[in-house]
């Protein structure tokens, strides 16, 4: 098995040539019986790839990892990370590879890369496959946060294996093909600085410094500058987060992107009712990684790759930790600020504002549906509504809320004109639909339980435009029934 494929992408292996003993070479495991669930033909044209190739037997073939591509030397990535606060020395792409990389239609570098194909020697106990319904699951949280406009790894495939995989039951098993800006982890960085020192650190660290952020090449101190580059890139996807109440739910060191795209869409989930303490994931017991949690986390992570690059910074151990602290210090105002800027979209505000005004009013919104137990999407939505001449969604989600008539005086008296530029920014910064953890589990059920995919291609229809207001598809901006989120947990299935 593993027979060449055609040539379905332009590969260009930079990892692979430019980061040796990074990694290590392998190959999927084959599947017995694959068959295409879904293809992302509008990414496949991006990457330079026929989606008819793809969507062929052979091209088939490929994505479940029986035929090796043309070009592609597959391998699994190492990296270490710390999980809930632990350190693990070695976790690596235990069920994932790195298939190559290629330059997209925009001209941006992409890794396409495989998750649930197959055991690598950084597997550990686990089995290295992927079973269809998280597989699923990435693919179209993945894509909804795409269409928001939230950077994200992407989904370009998904395939059924035709073998079962055992977790609490016997399920069906599936390859998941994943796009990423690059698969370089905080991780990454933690890994190398752990077992091979600061010599091997630097050349991660030139190399992403190349990928990712050219501008510093000519820098004096690239080193810090990568550190503040990629903390600024964290401080605004976290804001973005927020944003529209999305909750990662497990992020570990080895969850973080360098490139400052959202990565790991196992236990996510999407707040509905606004809780800054809001927690879904079943490992998560202690609210680590709570909705409200997720700044501080982010700077907890970025502690742990400053420590990683402190010999890099400064040959001065104590001059590298005061110059990494100084920066690392500021990130919460950095994320205030990029988190105000969300707000000011949301609230549909200019920036003639003064910042704290700004932010409390924000804040004091955030507190009212915090009191009424209202939806936070349907909320700032009802919001826009009112802005755009129809106060009645948002009359009948506060009715007569202590607070909510005085606190609407104040958001009209700050901005009362709103121009038809102010008015559009304000519709595209509050989505009408989200991707509700109800609907995506009666999607998954369907799939999973009767390989019924119709309820799955809906839902992901809806998706993929999630600013415009459509009258036929309301039935999914409604909120689970508060039973069932009460009771709602997600799992690290992929």
């Amino acid at each position: 098995m593993n027979a060449p494929a055609p040539r379905l992408f332009a590969f260009d292996n930079t990892y692979v040539r430019d980061l040796e003993n990074f990694y290590v070479r392998w190959k999927p495991t084959p599947a017995s019986k694959p068959s295409l669930i879904r293809l992302n033909a509008g990414l496949a044209r991006e990457l330079g790839a026929d989606p008819a190739l793809l969507a062929a037997p052979e091209g088939v073939e490929a994505l479940a990892g029986n035929r090796i591509p043309e070009g592609a030397e597959p391998i699994a990535q190492a990296y270490a990370g710390h999980q809930f606060g632990g350190f693990s020395p070695q976790l690596g792409d235990g069920r994932a590879l790195l298939l190559g990389e290629v330059i997209d239609s925009h001209g941006r570098r992409r890794d396409i890369a495989f998750k649930g194909s197959g055991r690598t020697p950084f597997s550990r106990n686990g089995d290295g496959k992927c079973a269809l319904g998280p597989a699923l699951r990435e693919y179209l949280v993945s894509e909804a946060m795409h269409a928001l406009g939230i950077p994200t790894t992407r989904s370009l495939a998904v395939v059924a294996t035709g073998d079962m995989v055992r977790r609490e039951r016997a399920l069906p098993g599936a390859v998941l093909t994943r796009v990423a800006a690059s698969h370089v982890r905080v991780g990454t960085f933690e890994y190398f600085a752990a077992h091979q020192g600061p010599e091997q650190v630097r050349r991660l660290a030139d190399y992403v410094i190349a990928r990712h952020y050219p501008e510093l090449a000519a820098s004096a101190q690239p080193y810090l500058d990568l550190l503040a580059g990629i903390a600024e890139r964290q401080a605004e996807l976290i804001a973005r987060w927020l944003g529209v109440g999305f909750i990662h739910g497990v992020m570990n060191t080895d969850n973080m992107t360098i490139s400052g795209e959202t990565i790991d869409y196992g236990p996510c989930a999407f707040m509905e009712a606004y809780d800054p303490a809001t927690v879904f994931s079943s490992i998560d017991h202690n609210g680590r990684y709570a909705y409200g949690n997720q700044a501080d986390i982010a700077q907890w992570n970025l502690a742990r790759l400053a420590e990683s690059l402190l010999a890099l910074i400064d040959a001065d151990t104590d001059r590298a930790v005061a110059r990494a602290t100084e920066l690392l210090t500021a990130f919460p105002e950095r994320v205030a600020v990029h988190w105000l800027a969300v707000m000011r979209g949301k609230l549909g505000l200019d920036d003639s504002g003064q910042a704290g005004e700004d932010s409390q009013l924000a804040e004091d919104f955030l507190a009212l549906l915090q009191a009424g137990k209202l939806d936070f999407t349907n909320a700032f939505r009802a919001l826009y509504d009112v802005a755009a001449g129809n106060p009645a969604p948002l009359q009948a989600l506060f009715g007569d809320a202590a607070g909510f008539a005085a606190w609407r005086a104040r958001w009209q008296a700050r901005q009362p004109h709103r121009p038809d530029a102010l008015l559009t920014a304000m519709q595209r910064a509050n989505p009408w639909v989200i991707a509700r953890n109800h609907r995506v589990e009666e999607a998954l059920a369907a799939a999973v339980d009767r390989m019924d995919l119709a309820p799955f291609e809906r839902l992901l229809a809806v998706l993929q435009n999630p600013y415009a207001a459509r009258p036929g598809d309301i039935a999914y901006t409604e909120p689970a029934p508060a039973e069932v989120t009460a009771c709602y947990q997600t799992f690290c299935g992929t």
